[in-house]
């Protein structure tokens, strides 16, 4: 600056000079600023790249939590490869072990779900800006391709796989006399109360009651929704906190609460125990409430056009038994699969997704032969089997897994058994799908009703009969729930605190993120974006350019992102390789451009 102000003569150059060594000044700034950028960008990743063989990350699973009938809350129940050139360790290092992080199990609510369900996209209610609608939900970006990647796995597998179950799609309206002869119109009801004095209603089968007792002494009555037991526990002792009080005696002076469904109260009784709305004896006698939601058909509105939304998705099957039979060749035993929506107008829908109005469900009806245990009993157990299995294979956890083996009363009048696989839900332990023996009731109901001969014959043993059944039954929204209540983690990396989804490969929404190194650098990224665009083909994959690198492998953890692949300046000067880290360890491996394809293939579908 100085030479050249010396070498101008006149004022005016002294100017140009000052602008145009100012200028110099400022090139040289910037440029210096974007090689130390990305000089800070290499060494980040560089250091995500060291080798270190005391590297341990600890990752958490956070399940739902277990209802217990433990005396110690104060209640009792009666109640129905390719190669690599350069391997590489976890981000940080964790001295935490997995063991220590079960006591964390219980600290997921149904809040958190839902939060995160919203936040990120998997799940909105309905209608939300009319302030939703009960019973009703949206599934968003990331919840339709995991809804979407959900049901191709269960297709390829009870279908695609199988050479003796094929598929249906039949319509939501059937013919209203389907729903006279399968039982519906007259039974397909649950029970119900009122609260006379908020006008609320409830169902009479998820209110349990019980008698308040102090050294014998019966004070009256609590009731409260059916939910986990802390919940429980905390509704009646709130409840009870009066009565007691009224005899100068506190909450540990009470006896432990035995619960007892509502429905089995006693008229005496029912007009002891107390609404859970408003707290006082105005609870109406149970009464059934039909479940199905009515709708017209055709320009007149009359009796002679009322139909039904249908409330489940086998009596579709049922109706197409002889169709499908005859057109695609097969002999029982066969199954007919079908996945689709149904509707059923809840009393209380409650716990989001798990029970509401509107939802999906994929089924089979599996016909064998008629005959004694010692015929369908194999075929029921093949069927648990094979739903555990398939449950294993989509991510849910086999130790918030359990089986409900329905006995006596708990059984449908026609099934000759059935079981249920239930789970860990926060809420408490719930039903997940059932396997049910049907029996040949529906074809003999439908085979009454229609005047058609819905019987089979039997070319090996010439015999004819109207075949069994055995029933496996998902409801897809239930599924999605605890694949996410499963799929919910926590773990530590860098002393900090990662949550994050841990879906299987196979069904995560989105299976791979790209990203390159910088964004300003046209040769990087576009090497980046050719390969981004080849993922495309193949998988739902994301593009994220922007922020720090180690940022974006926090966005791509939260959503269940499983792998990440970054593309930088070695990828482009030297090997022709990327970096592809994995979500639940953090691991990082070098592979080549050429291989990436290979290798992502084997990670998410397993060949």
């Amino acid at each position: 600056l100085h030479h050249q102000l010396v070498s101008c003569p006149s004022q005016s150059s002294h100017r140009v000079a000052v602008l145009a060594a100012l200028f110099s000044l400022s090139l040289f700034l910037s440029m210096l600023l974007l090689r130390l950028k990305v000089a800070m960008s290499m060494a980040a990743v560089s250091l995500f790249r060291l080798r270190s063989t005391t590297a341990f990350t600890t990752i958490t699973w956070l399940p739902s939590r277990r209802m217990s009938s433990s005396p110690s809350l104060g209640i009792r129940r009666h109640m129905t490869s390719t190669t690599t050139t350069t391997s590489t360790t976890p981000e940080s290092s964790n001295t935490q072990t997995l063991c220590s992080f079960f006591q964390n199990y219980d600290n997921v609510s149904m809040d958190d779900i839902i939060s995160l369900c919203k936040r990120r996209g998997f799940i909105f209610p309905s209608s939300e800006i009319y302030n939703g609608y009960a019973g009703f939900y949206d599934y968003g970006p990331l919840g339709a391709e995991l809804k979407k990647n959900i049901k191709d796995a269960w297709w390829k597998t009870f279908v695609t796989k199988r050479e003796d179950v094929v598929g249906l799609d039949s319509s939501i309206i059937h013919n209203p006399t389907t729903w006279k002869s399968s039982g519906h119109v007259d039974g397909f009801s649950d029970p119900m109360v009122d609260c006379k004095e908020t006008k609320l209603r409830f169902r009479a089968d998820q209110l349990f009651y019980a008698p308040v007792l102090v050294d014998g002494q019966e004070l009256g009555y609590v009731c409260v929704h059916q939910a986990n037991d802390e919940t429980m526990l905390k509704d009646a002792q709130k409840q009870a906190n009066p009565l007691v009080k009224a005899i100068g005696k506190s909450l540990e002076d009470v006896e432990p609460f035995d619960f007892q469904d509502l429905l089995k109260a006693t008229e005496e009784q029912l007009r002891q125990i107390p609404s859970p709305a408003s707290g006082l004896p105005t609870l109406t006698a149970p009464r059934e409430f039909n479940l199905m939601f009515e709708t017209s058909v055709g320009a007149a509105t009359d009796a002679a056009s009322v139909a039904y939304l249908r409330p489940e998705t086998a009596q579709g099957i049922f109706l197409n038994f002889k169709n499908a039979l005859a057109t695609s060749r097969q002999k029982i035993p066969f199954g007919i699969a079908q996945i689709g929506k149904a509707f059923r107008n809840e009393i209380t829908p409650r716990n989001f997704i798990f029970r509401s109005r509107e939802f999906e469900q994929m089924e089979v009806e599996y016909f064998i032969p008629p005959g004694d245990e010692d015929v369908w009993q194999p075929f029921h157990e093949m069927w648990k089997q094979e739903s555990k299995e398939f449950l294993l294979s989509v991510g849910v956890r086999e130790d918030l897994m359990g089986w409900d083996v329905h006995e006596g009363d708990d059984l449908a009048h026609y099934a000759r058994a059935c079981t249920d696989v239930t789970f860990k839900f926060p809420f408490g332990v719930q039903e997940l799908m059932g396997i049910a023996a049907r029996g040949n009731y529906d074809l003999t109901q439908h085979s009454d009703g229609s005047g058609k001969n819905l019987e089979y014959y039997d070319e090996q043993t010439k015999e004819r009969y109207i075949p069994h059944c055995i029933e496996p039954s998902l409801g897809v929204d239930r599924l999605i729930l605890a694949i996410i209540c499963s799929a919910y983690a926590e773990d530590e990396v860098g002393g900090e605190k990662r949550n994050f989804l841990k879906f299987h490969p196979s069904i995560a929404p989105v299976k791979v993120s790209v990203l390159p190194l910088v964004k300003n650098k046209e040769a990087l990224v576009s090497v980046a974006r050719e390969l981004f665009e080849k993922l495309q083909m193949r998988w739902n994959v994301q593009w994220d350019a922007t922020g720090a690198i180690g940022r974006r492998y926090r966005r791509a953890d939260e959503i269940g992102t499983p792998f990440c692949i970054t593309v930088d300046f070695d990828t482009i000067e030297k090997d022709n390789a990327v970096t592809i880290r994995d979500r639940d360890t953090t691991e990082q491996v070098r592979i080549p451009m050429d291989e990436v394809m290979q290798y992502l293939s084997k990670q998410i579908d397993g060949y």
